[in-house]
């Protein structure tokens, strides 16, 4: 990601500006030339006169002088990479370019940064040629996700003698967006419905044949064996059988936001190890082929009300880098429930259902049941509040919520594979628990109350 360049100005305020920039040093000299020339008054000595008025003088041509310098330069900003997740790196690199055809004098950038990235980088440049360029480069790393703005890059200017800085800033900004960090999850087996998805489509192929009968114009390069003639004949133009859309497995990564709902604030809190596995859920699927949106206890859908993601290749990047975006800004919500969620859910099938809940009361617990009849398979990983809850020495903070067994034993009765989540748990090893438990659900007939004919669905998208 590359800033533009701009040129630097003057900041707003012309000389009076130019003589706040005046330094320590600079102030120094100004006030000892006063003290002398006052002195010489009192003392009648005229050559402390002439020695004052040359400490005076000094400080205010440099004013002057700096103030009327009119150098060109362009600077330009970039970062690689501008997406990193959480706890990574990314470099800056900064360009200075002098546009003009003058030599430039000692050069001070700094960069302003957010205070969570580091402090601001500062640079010293040597004088730099008519035409030439500096670069320099600094590193930003931060433990939270979210988007931090880079710059505006200031320009400090300063004369020989440092009797007078100012501060020239440029325009152009950039922003880096950091990402909750990924973890890679095992391709395992999840127990689910078929219907609509997944080797459906080999099925709709059998029965339609390859080609969809709906025509479309025909266009250039198209194979004219696949002309219809009869759609030909009705529209007075060329007409083609358009290729069927391959259909893919979908699934709906649902997030519990609400602030009540998740305790403490930080890198290793409840609510960002739930987004940070969210997010790890949704890349592996969109990598093994899946349709996946992100859904939250508010109703929001990304990318949109009808699920569509990438199935591989660059629309799987761009999918899994929109829904990282999405996550890399994710906030606690004010919402009570999840009835906003579930009125979503309710409108179709949704395929496969992976949930992370918060702390749920008995209520939440049996919304978060009906969602359930609304999809195939159905995996939650349920916050233990007890667990969360706990301060230092073991103190547990009272929650007033359902003990977390409670809430596991009415969600598995509406037909989830439901696994508490306590601190330093790994995402990994409770994706395989819940493919276990799954299948065993499967082949006893328990935990999947909502599936027609016990298939079992692989994480790649196709069928056991």
């Amino acid at each position: 990601m590359t800033g533009g360049g701009s040129e630097a100005t003057p900041e707003p305020g012309g000389l009076r500006a130019a003589l706040g920039g005046l330094t320590t040093r600079g102030r120094s000299f100004l006030a000892a030339g006063i003290a002398a020339a006052v002195c010489s008054y009192v003392l009648g000595q005229p050559d402390l006169l002439r020695v004052g008025l040359l400490l005076a003088a000094l400080p205010l041509v440099c004013v002057l002088v700096l103030h009327r310098t009119r150098y060109r330069v362009a600077a330009s900003r970039t970062l690689s990479p501008a997406r990193v997740p959480a706890a990574a790196e990314s470099r800056v690199q900064l360009r200075m370019e002098n546009v003009s055809r003058l030599p430039t004098g000692v050069l001070m950038l700094q960069d302003r940064v957010p205070y969570i990235l580091g402090p601001r980088p500062r640079f010293v440049l040597d004088r730099v040629e008519a035409g030439g360029h500096r670069e320099v480069a600094y590193r930003v790393r931060s433990d939270l996700r979210g988007r931090y703005r880079l710059g505006p890059l200031q320009l400090r200017l300063s004369d020989p003698f440092g009797m007078c800085e100012l501060t020239r800033s440029f325009s152009s900004s950039d922003t880096l967006t950091v990402v909750p960090r990924v973890e890679p999850l095992p391709a395992v087996r999840l127990a689910g419905e078929t219907a609509g998805y997944g080797d459906g489509r080999q099925r709709s192929l059998a029965l339609a044949g390859d080609d969809d009968v709906i025509p479309r114009g025909y266009r250039h390069g198209d194979d004219l064996r696949r002309i219809h003639w009869r759609s030909t004949a009705r529209h007075g133009e060329l007409m083609v059988r358009r290729e069927e859309q391959p259909q893919k497995a979908r699934c709906t990564v649902l997030l519990d936001t609400r602030d009540t709902a998740h305790p403490g604030s930080g890198p290793d809190s409840a609510f960002e190890w739930a987004v940070a596995a969210a997010a790890s859920t949704a890349a592996h699927l969109l990598e093994r082929g899946f349709s996946v949106r992100l859904l939250t206890d508010t109703g929001t859908s990304v990318p949109g009300a009808d699920g569509a993601g990438g199935a591989g290749g660059t629309d799987s990047a761009d999918a899994a880098g929109l829904l990282l975006d999405t996550l890399a800004v994710m906030e606690h919500s004010e919402e009570e429930g999840l009835a906003a969620a579930y009125d979503v859910l309710r409108g179709g099938n949704e395929g496969l259902l992976v949930a992370f809940f918060g702390d749920l009361d008995e209520e939440q617990a049996a919304v978060a049941g009906q969602m359930r009849r609304r999809c195939g398979a159905a995996i939650a990983f349920v916050l233990d509040g007890d667990a969360w809850y706990r301060g230092p020495g073991g103190i547990r903070f009272a929650t007033g919520q359902v003990p977390v067994a409670e809430r596991l034993r009415l969600l598995r009765r509406a037909g989830w594979t439901a696994l508490p989540v306590a601190p330093g748990d790994s995402l990994t090893d409770l994706w395989r628990t819940a493919a276990d438990q799954a299948g065993a659900g499967e082949r006893t007939g328990e935990g999947s109350g909502a599936a027609e004919d016990g298939a079992s669905w692989t994480a790649a998208g196709g069928r056991s």
